[in-house]
């Protein structure tokens, strides 16, 4: 499986329609829960990508700045989402996304908002948990953590 990464500005308007498409299917339709995917952070991001043999977006995730603040060096990872689970693309893609953030940021820190169950998912790559549980749009999270030094 062949990573595309790509920041914004170099999608092609057929990249960022599925990637979208992807996010909606699953954030909104499977786990049926209504919230407002576009929060202006993917015109900042670095997007990491693959297709599947169907011509769809098996699997995406964006990199960007945490708080649009680079001097503090936090890179965030956010949209992380599979449309075939249990295939091994979740977790070789956000290996991917982690050495976006160390090698082409040089993020000091990289930070993200797990859903609770994805925790172990996370923890595989480094993360830890940071925070109690808290709500996002009705399902619980926990932030995560993982130093680059």
């Amino acid at each position: 499986m062949n990573f595309v990464i790509k920041h914004f500005n170099e999608l092609s308007t057929t990249e960022l329609y599925e990637i979208l498409k992807t996010r909606s299917e699953i954030f909104v339709v499977e786990q049926d829960c209504v919230y407002q995917d576009l929060d202006d952070n993917d015109q900042d991001a670095i997007h990491v990508f693959c297709w599947n043999d169907s011509g769809r977006i098996a699997g995406c995730l964006r990199v960007f700045w945490k708080n649009n603040d680079e001097a503090a060096g936090v890179a965030q990872i956010g949209r992380v989402v599979t449309l075939e689970h249990g295939q091994g693309i979740g977790g070789r893609m956000l290996h991917e996304g982690v050495r976006i953030a160390v090698d082409k940021l040089k993020a000091k820190k990289i930070y993200l908002e797990a859903q609770e169950y994805a925790i172990g998912y996370y923890a595989k790559e480094g993360f830890e948990v940071v925070s109690e549980p808290f709500l996002e749009d009705g399902i619980p999270h926990v932030k995560m953590e993982r130093t680059t030094a």
